[in-house]
């Protein structure tokens, strides 16, 4: 039974319902989420993009280079929007450095080394596709390391699973290594909302498609004009949830998992968390996984941090 098969099983049949949002990024999830990034409303990418944008420079120079070669590594590159403005920085700055963007999608680490070789030609760049932390272990460990963990990602995770992701990622690290990691900050809970339940109907498809990727590869029949997209902001806990919500009481047959799903009338299904910090969680969260804070750089609105982190002596 593959993981894909197991975890919508398991999701399922769970009370309350539950998908896990690693499933999200088939080849149309990954088009609808290049969508999103690109609305108004979704202001992390614009906040990233105008810290590496305005404090390249500083970011480079904390990065502490001293004229060594270095593997600079990025889990879950996306497109390389954001990146490759600090990627044109090094490069213009002469430092030795090769570019590995890890990813579990062959096709996105293919489409964005393509792009890269053809917008940066003379970058040093291999794509590389698997689970992270054993790519990461696989690499040759003389190199000093820069990891990239960029779009608040981290927030998807839930803190227990956050500090364990962060473990594992210690785990790979050596001393010298450094972990440039992006952090949404807490906020007016409107502007949160608007970005993770837009007019467009962009998020509410991008949820959609995970039941559309069921019904195709796991034989589902399910109606997605049942279902609507829901979004909760708790702006104490800095939680930000979303659901889909069934809008009829309604079945739902799986060949793959030979089951047939009961919904009532409004029962939801779990998607995604999308965490919001404040300072004393983030400093909380690299104190608990091991690291230090070397510079925290804010976007001008400080919605948004890029936070660069050591290994703990």
């Amino acid at each position: 039974m593959n993981s894909f098969i197991k975890d919508t099983l398991e999701g399922l049949t769970a009370n309350p319902k539950h998908l896990s949002s690693q499933y999200f990024y088939d080849t149309k999830g990954s088009k609808i989420f290049q969508d999103i990034m690109r609305m108004p409303e979704y202001y992390l990418t614009d906040c990233e993009m105008e810290i590496f944008t305005n404090q390249k420079q500083a970011i480079i120079e904390d990065f502490g280079l001293n004229g060594k070669h270095i593997e600079l590594i990025e889990l879950g590159a996306g497109d390389g929007l954001k990146t490759k403005i600090l990627l044109s920085h090094l490069l213009k700055n002469n430092v030795d450095f090769k570019y590995l963007p890890i990813d579990i999608s062959e096709k996105a680490v293919h489409n964005l080394v393509n792009d890269l070789k053809h917008q940066i030609p003379e970058l040093q760049v291999t794509g590389l596709v698997g689970d992270y932390f054993k790519v990461i272990k696989s690499l040759n460990g003389k190199n000093r390391k820069i990891l990239l963990f960029l779009g608040s990602n981290i927030g998807n995770f839930e803190e227990e699973k956050a500090i364990s992701f962060l473990n594992h990622l210690k785990s790979v690290m050596n001393n010298g290594d450094m972990l440039l990691i992006g952090f949404d900050l807490k906020k007016e809970p409107q502007i949160i909302l608007d970005a993770y339940n837009d007019a467009q109907g962009y998020t509410e498809a991008f949820n959609l498609n995970l039941l559309q990727r069921i019904n195709d590869e796991l034989g589902g029949d399910f109606d997605l004009s049942q279902f609507t997209h829901e979004e909760i902001y708790d702006e104490h806990t800095g939680t930000a949830q979303s659901y889909l919500k069934s809008k009829r009481k309604q079945s739902v047959h799986i060949k793959q998992i030979n089951k047939i799903i009961e919904f009532k009338n409004d029962e939801t299904i779990f998607m995604e968390i999308s965490q919001k910090y404040d300072l004393s969680m983030i400093e909380n969260l690299a104190q608990k996984s091991g690291f230090n804070i070397v510079r925290n750089y804010y976007d001008e609105r400080q919605y948004f941090i890029n936070s660069l982190w050591t290994l703990k002596n």
